[in-house]
């Protein structure tokens, strides 16, 4: 996230809505990517104004009630029910910070009702009120469980799967992951050179996903699955694997703009680091013309490791758990070399500079 600052200079925030040192109401433009005033000629979200949910702003001509956010709200939480109010605010603030990267990275984001073929649109529920429901998605829906806004339903979940770690923010991640794959490959011929990357890198996305989910849950993942996927999940199914890898890209993505902002270096640390081979991060030769940034983006991915290793030595300081609990192997990074192309089809990446704040 990159820094904001209110009119008299005071540090803002993402989720601000004011200034702790002048009192200033203010909100997130996302057309501008910057906080305003709370002034004329702006308004809040209804979500914002009405309960509380949502910090983001629209001009006072639009004559949209819901922000670039909300609008792709097709299922709310009943507000009748206790917690439900809070829950649903810890949720749409993680879908906010998706939507704002997704928005920084170029791509158009219309609402499902206005565009069936690269729509979207977001169910958020209770799977405690029915259990049939789950956190997934399906043809342009991201269907969100409430209850994951809750620590110690997350935490139990978790640790019952066996993952290193889970966010809702994660999950947002992760569900965009599928979307963006219908949007990009889904409709590929097969002989498309992007199609043919895909197989090559992650594998036949035809396969029966039902019987994959079915044989990873019954029998867990393969003992070598590091070797070959960023998380045990990823190995279930080409599909599962692209959106656990995606998902992780914009994890590095939007850390490495946080630590580029806040002046954090990763260079330079007398630590042993895992230095990767340099033909790890290449794309397949069906996409020649675009591995000319091969070179810089390995080297972007380098100083990712370096970086993500400092912040783990930091939080084992604190007594906690380590903050980026994953290995990109040789394999994992040849997955999010692709995963970049992708993300960069709509707007070209400015890799940052060796000497820069990100090194």
């Amino acid at each position: 996230m990159r820094q904001f600052h209110c009119t008299c200079g005071n540090l803002l925030y993402f989720d601000s809505i004011s200034c702790l040192r002048c009192g200033l109401a203010v909100g997130y433009d996302p057309v501008a990517d910057l906080m305003r005033p709370l002034a004329p000629g702006w308004r809040l979200c209804d979500n914002g104004s009405r309960h509380g949910v949502c910090n983001w702003l629209l001009p006072e001509s639009s004559g949209d009630l819901y922000c670039a956010s909300c609008r792709l709200n097709r299922i709310i939480p009943d507000l009748r029910q206790p917690n439900n109010l809070a829950h649903w605010a810890v949720v749409e603030a993680a879908k906010r910070r998706l939507i704002r990267t997704l928005l920084c990275l170029g791509m158009p984001l219309p609402n499902l009702a206005e565009n069936a073929t690269e729509g979207l649109a977001f169910e958020i529920v209770s799977t405690t009120l029915d259990p049939t429901l789950t956190t997934g998605y399906l043809r342009g829906v991201i269907t969100l469980s409430m209850e994951e806004a809750d620590d110690t339903w997350r935490q139990i979940n978790r640790q019952q799967l066996g993952e290193a770690s889970r966010t809702l923010l994660g999950h947002c991640r992760h569900e965009s992951g599928h979307h963006v794959w219908g949007r990009v490959f889904g409709r590929l011929d097969w002989n498309d050179p992007l199609r043919q990357a895909f197989v090559e890198v992650f594998g036949e996305p035809s396969l029966d996903y039902a019987a994959a989910l079915q044989r990873h849950y019954g029998q867990g993942p393969p003992p070598d699955w590091q070797e070959r996927h960023i998380s045990a999940y990823a190995s279930a199914h080409p599909w599962e694997d692209w959106a656990e890898t995606w998902a992780h890209y914009l994890q590095i993505l939007d850390s490495f703009e946080t630590c580029q902002c806040l002046g954090i270096r990763g260079g330079g640390l007398d630590l042993p680091l895992v230095i990767l081979p340099v033909e790890s991060c290449t794309l397949p030769a069906s996409l020649k013309a675009a591995q000319s940034e091969d070179p810089a983006f390995h080297a972007w991915l380098q100083r990712w490791i370096c970086l993500a290793t400092m912040l783990n030595e930091v939080t084992r300081s604190f007594g906690s758990p380590f903050l980026y609990p994953y290995i990109i192997s040789p394999a994992v990074a040849r997955k999010l070399r692709l995963a970049h192309h992708v993300a960069h089809l709509w707007r070209p990446f400015e890799f940052p500079a060796r000497g820069g704040a990100s090194a």
